[in-house]
């Protein structure tokens, strides 16, 4: 099933909530590693890991992409409780993603 495409302010909203944790794949439509990274992450999905994960295109979110220090894309933002965890921008493998998005 293809990734929930969000607005900058449902993200932000998101990110404010305390629903405990959340990923972001911060994308560009005509990015070929960010449609790997996505796909990647549809399958991470269907294994039910414990967290909503949505993508946003970049371009249309530039005071998180600002806030988060997102340098490029694809990039993988995980935030829990309010506060950015990590980033992660070299989506290795399915295997490796569902590996940081398990706990």
């Amino acid at each position: 099933m293809p990734l929930s495409e969000w607005n900058e302010k449902q993200v932000i909203e998101l990110s404010r909530q305390h629903i405990g944790s959340a990923a972001i794949l911060f994308t560009t439509p005509l990015c070929g590693t960010c449609k790997v990274a996505e796909r990647m992450l549809e399958i991470v999905e269907a294994t039910g890991i414990p967290h909503p994960v949505v993508k946003i295109n970049i371009n249309f979110a530039p005071k998180l992409a600002h806030e988060w220090k997102v340098e490029s894309v694809p990039c993988l933002v995980f935030v829990k409780n309010r506060s950015l965890l990590w980033k992660e921008y070299a989506m290795q493998s399915a295997g490796y993603l569902y590996e940081r998005l398990k706990l």
